[in-house]
């Protein structure tokens, strides 16, 4: 149905055009995804008021939790580590930067709502504060209508892990353990895989404890994604909650056996969960590389254009998410993801050869694609032996590729 031209401001951004194409269709329900509205609790309202269900968490907490400011001081409340930083939503940099020199450089500036790297930048003087600060103001309201910012302390060198929970409506919550997407790039995820490499056995059950404990003081309900930074031996803190599916979701499927989003589906229609966490086993170790329509060897421009052949690879063991094909023209107006390579296997050794294997094999042609990139990160000893963070790849990866 045809909701406005390709602009998303003028088109998948207006909730009331979305409503409206669902009241046509005379859907019962509307599942946001992961992108434009998924967190937007006007949104929500929106649907509920017009008697359409909205698969996801309630407006209050998606609110609660989708701003960063307010997720910091709940986690708080919740005995739930967070990484020093300044108490709520800072509108100018006057206010800031004293904010900033009673933390300590370095700091990173986040917009408080939104995610995918936007409104975020990383000041390690005063003279990078001042100018750092409007930027990210600037793009967190183009990004998301709202310029609101907060300061937190950059940690160094940290590993990026993130718990996946389910929540039903009738009080039951349970967590499907961890995942460790510190393969980024300018805070873009690009690798996902579960479990965590590095994460001891200990410092999971605190981790994902931790996130259920938050999850219930936000009255939480359906999927959310909870996520820390880990420093150290048992030494996390926890940064923001993503109140919807994330894109890595497969990950957390393949290990699990458990569709998530079919769960989201269930719990929005006001069943239970229909199992408990002792039910929720860990099997072998996935891994996913989101493949997009970027050239990496040209700054990692956007390259749309038309795809003459598309040739997965498969076998077992392999998921292939994607909605491109032979013929399916890219055009600029959209995120660059146009499928994600999931692989599962016994061992974190097996499931690497078996993606090395997949990224062989997938042809996607003429467009470019991050497919060589993710070859490169692969014959990485340092990648392979698990020895990375969140700086990783721009830390490791020079200019001509990143």
């Amino acid at each position: 149905m045809c909701i406005g031209p390709s602009a998303p401001k003028d088109s998948y951004l207006k909730s009331d055009r979305v409503i409206a194409a669902a009241e046509i269709a005379d859907a019962d329900c509307i599942h946001p995804g992961y992108g434009f509205l998924a967190e937007n609790a006007a949104f929500a309202e929106k649907c509920r008021d017009s008697n359409i269900g909205f698969i996801g968490p309630t407006a209050e907490a998606m609110r609660l939790l989708g701003d960063k400011a307010s997720a910091r001081v709940l986690a708080k409340k919740a005995k739930v580590p967070t990484v020093p930083g300044s108490d709520g939503v800072i509108e100018t940099v006057e206010e800031a930067l004293p904010v900033a020199v009673k933390i300590g450089f370095p700091v990173i500036i986040k917009a408080t709502s939104g995610g995918g790297g936007r409104g975020m930048r990383i000041a390690r003087d005063e003279q990078e504060f001042n100018t750092f600060f409007p930027q990210a103001q600037q793009e967190a309201l183009s990004a998301f209508g709202d310029p609101g910012l907060y300061i937190e302390k950059f940690l160094d060198r940290p590993r990026h892990v993130e718990v996946q929970i389910l929540a039903d409506q009738h009080g039951k919550i349970v967590h499907l353990f961890e995942r460790d997407c510190s393969l980024q790039r300018r805070h873009q995820k690009l690798i996902e895989e579960a479990p965590a490499s590095t994460v001891d056995q200990r410092t999971r059950d605190d981790l994902c404890k931790a996130a259920v404990r938050l999850c219930r003081a936000a009255k939480y309900t359906n999927a959310g994604t909870f996520e820390f930074l880990v420093t150290g031996k048992r030494t996390f803190y926890f940064i923001e909650a993503n109140t919807r599916i994330q894109v890595e979701h497969p990950v957390t499927e393949m290990i699990t056996g458990i569709d998530l989003i079919k769960a989201q589906i269930r719990i929005a229609a006001g069943e239970p969960l229909g199992f408990s966490q002792r039910d929720v086993k860990q099997n072998g170790v996935a891994i996913e590389c989101r493949i997009n329509a970027e050239d990496p060897h040209n700054g990692f421009r956007p390259s749309p254009g038309l795809i003459e052949q598309f040739r997965a690879p498969g076998g077992f063991g392999v998921r292939i998410d994607t909605h491109a094909h032979d013929g399916y023209d890219i055009t600029p107006f959209y995120d660059s993801l146009i499928g994600k390579l999931i692989v599962h296997a016994a061992t974190r050794e097996e499931a690497l050869k078996n993606l090395e294997r997949c990224l062989d094999e997938f042809l996607i042609s003429p467009i470019k694609t991050t497919i060589p990139f993710y070859k490169q990160i692969l014959s990485l000893e340092a990648f392979t032996k698990g020895e990375f963070d969140t700086g990783f790849v721009d830390r490791t990866l020079q200019v001509d590729t990143v």
